[in-house]
């Protein structure tokens, strides 16, 4: 936790509501999400027992499992939701954009929208994830054979889940994580894990403080638990009742009566935990949106589409990943990290604070200017102003720093010299392809201005690379040993 963010809880815990740590939303928000609300049976790793989801406030559809330990029941189950959410899935694959890769000349197809699945928490991802791990792998043909789209629905599932693990990735949301990126309440990280406390510090109702709020939120009769796992007297008093009166009934009828109770008890425990999820997408709306989401959205879009195409003649995902395969995904894990943070710094100015806290960036004001410098560091004369920025944060800059233009991000500028709280830099880039520079790429006096250590790509340089498959060990990938070449002991 930063200065800040222990500041800004501090501040929530005394003035009793949430205070914003975040002045934009830093994630994609669907027009049409689909939000989901699992439950599943306590005491079983992936065994659901009811969700409810939908893509609209007033359009909830309730599936159970009235018996969650039947395989036929559990595999039944799945085909329903395969049924609602695979269409929901394909929706957005009709229309296409083609586009080139420059280095191959080879055409491929990217969609223009993706499919968003938004849950209550991180434990409601990690739920679907096993549930797509538990019958992605089912037969469609020969005994015992399930139905196509249930291990299709399977991949689907893992892949939302494998998506879910890139950070600054919109296509699989636990809510939870959102709320706390944007906003800071006055209770621990553990608590801000319940929805419904962390909303009632966020949007307290009438006449509440943030800690008011909360606290009734901890009642599980008033505000059940937001899944997936339920609340042990709600499975005791009401649930193992109920499900034991399903197994004990003895006529057809007598299954749908209970069945339906079953139903209408789940209902209670789902529909508030419903209300809470699409509170929260309306004042994450209100936030305006960062400059950088819309870029990886297209990320998203992109792995969308690869993985659409990939379906008709690739596999089922592998239960665990290879060595190889796991290093290049974790490398890929930090690379997205790293951009997600820079980004996140240049689109907003609340998240810029903690950098210039730790003299990372800075923000100051244009003293003076040499708009129509130029010099000649190749073989052709190009502008070169020079810029001299005051600022009063705890920034030390050194001869030669390479500095990015947080409001310009493509322009560059090389620290000249420093004297006291005065920068003197040279523009370097980001001021057009013209003989002159482009109107407003140079500040001018009185202007305020700021500029950061790293670039909006990253805080460090490209991802590093892999060894060849010849130079990478066997034990992870690489050619097995000669067994016949000879092979001698550094003692021998």
């Amino acid at each position: 936790m930063s200065v800040l963010s222990a500041l800004a809880k501090a501040t929530a815990a005394r003035t009793g509501r949430a205070e914003p740590i975040a002045a934009r939303r830093h994630y994609h928000l669907a027009d049409r999400p689909l939000v989901l609300v699992p439950l599943r049976l306590a005491g079983e790793a992936a065994a659901p027992l009811a969700v409810m989801l939908g893509s609209a406030p007033e359009d909830s559809t309730v599936l159970l499992v009235a018996q969650p330990r039947d395989r036929i029941l559990r595999l039944r189950f799945i085909g329903q939701l395969a049924d609602r959410v695979l269409p929901y899935i394909s929706a957005f694959c009709e229309n296409a954009e083609e586009l080139t890769v420059k280095s191959t000349g080879e055409t491929y197809l990217r969609y223009l929208d993706a499919p968003q699945l938004l849950l209550p928490n991180l434990g409601g991802i990690q739920f679907l994830r096993l549930l797509g791990r538990s019958v992605r792998f089912h037969r469609t043909e020969g005994e015992n054979a399930v139905a196509e789209t249930l291990p299709l629905l399977g991949r689907w599932l893992t892949w939302f889940g494998d998506r879910s693990d890139f950070p600054g990735s919109s296509a699989c949301l636990a809510m939870t994580s959102i709320l706390t990126a944007h906003w800071a309440s006055g209770q621990s990280a553990l608590e801000d894990a319940n929805l419904a406390a962390l909303l009632g510090w966020i949007d307290p109702p009438a006449g509440l403080t943030g800690a008011q709020a909360a606290a009734l939120a901890e009642d599980p009769l008033a505000s059940p638990p937001a899944g997936p796992a339920t609340d042990p007297g709600f499975d005791n008093e009401e649930l193992a009742p109920l499900i034991a009166a399903y197994d004990s009934a003895k006529h057809e009828w007598a299954k749908v009566i209970a069945a339906e109770r079953l139903e209408q008890a789940l209902r209670g425990q789902l529909e508030p935990t419903w209300r809470l999820m699409w509170r929260a997408v309306e004042l994450l709306r209100e936030l305006p949106e960062g400059a950088s989401v819309d870029r990886r959205w297209t990320d998203d879009r992109s792995a969308f589409s690869w993985f659409v195409s990939d379906i008709p003649e690739g596999y089922p995902q592998a239960r665990r990943d290879s060595a190889v395969s796991a290093t290049r995904r974790l490398l890929k894990q930090e690379q997205a990290l790293d951009t997600f943070q820079a980004q996140r710094a240049f689109d907003d100015p609340r998240v810029l604070i903690e950098y210039r806290l730790v003299g990372e960036a800075f923000q100051g004001t244009v003293t003076e200017c040499e708009p129509e410098r130029r010099a000649k560091p190749k073989s052709r004369e190009v502008p070169r102003p020079y810029v001299w920025v005051h600022t009063t944060d705890p920034f030390r800059g050194r001869v030669g720093d390479i500095l990015f233009r947080i409001d310009r991000p493509a322009q560059k500028a090389e620290v000249v010299a420093v004297e006291d709280d005065v920068l003197q830099l040279e523009l370097l880039s980001g001021m057009g392809q013209g003989k002159n520079p482009a109107a407003g790429s140079v500040p001018e006096v009185g202007d305020p201005i700021g500029f950061a250590r790293f670039s909006p790509s990253g805080f460090g340089g490209p991802p590093a690379k892999l060894p060849p498959r010849e130079d990478t060990p066997w034990t992870h990938g690489g050619p097995p040993p000669d067994p016949s070449a000879e092979h001698t002991e550094e003692w021998s």
